[in-house]
């Protein structure tokens, strides 16, 4: 029998591939169970409603969660973005490395390997937000919207180099409506205190 360190490691993969490869509208949200019907808060409402945001559909499942509808204020509800923003790139990254594993043409493995790459840069970027949302939104808002051109060049690259894989095109999706969302809520927290920065 495997040792429970490789058990737990083998189920983590399985639950990535498993919410990765799921329908192009669900979401990859670590830890919650989203086919509970809960009332979005306000605070989600008028997230999901703004101008940044690319997929409300997608914006008001990810946000269904217990804790998300608990967030008292702008600055709670951007933290648990961050969070299930960083999660869902680290999820993607997971896929990414275990493909590129596989053998594949030296153009396929350039393309996988500038979208680990960009993946890297994401999780980084959603993990520095969390230090800037109170002190910076500003900041916040512009290292949130640089994933963006990241995640663009990483999918041109996939498509420059033929690379045909349903998981890591709704992954690629998933990312940009959180980068979406990340925006949206620092574009928020700036105009709730627009004299302090």
């Amino acid at each position: 029998m495997a040792p429970p360190n490789q058990l737990c490691l083998v189920l983590v993969i399985l639950l990535s591939v498993f919410l990765l490869s799921s329908l192009s509208t669900s979401a990859i949200i670590p830890k919650a169970n989203v086919s509970l019907s809960i009332p979005s808060s306000q605070l989600v409402e008028n997230l999901c409603n703004g101008k940044a945001i690319q997929n409300r559909k997608f914006c008001l499942k990810a946000l269904s969660t217990p804790e998300v509808i608990a967030a008292m204020d702008t600055t709670q509800l951007g933290t648990l973005i961050r969070k299930l923003g960083a999660a869902n790139a680290k999820a993607t990254l997971n896929v990414y490395n275990e493909i590129i594993k596989k053998p594949c043409s030296p153009q396929s493995l350039k393309a996988l390997n500038c979208c680990v790459e960009a993946y890297k840069y994401a999780i980084l970027s959603f993990e520095m937000v969390s230090s800037e949302f109170v002190e910076d939104p500003q900041t916040a808002n512009y290292d949130v919207a640089v994933i963006g051109p990241e995640i663009a060049n990483c999918e041109k690259e996939l498509i420059n180099a033929k690379v045909q894989a349903p998981r890591l095109i709704a992954g690629n999706r998933f990312i940009k409506y959180y980068v979406s969302m990340g925006y949206e809520i620092t574009s928020t927290l700036e105009l709730e205190n627009p004299n302090e920065y």
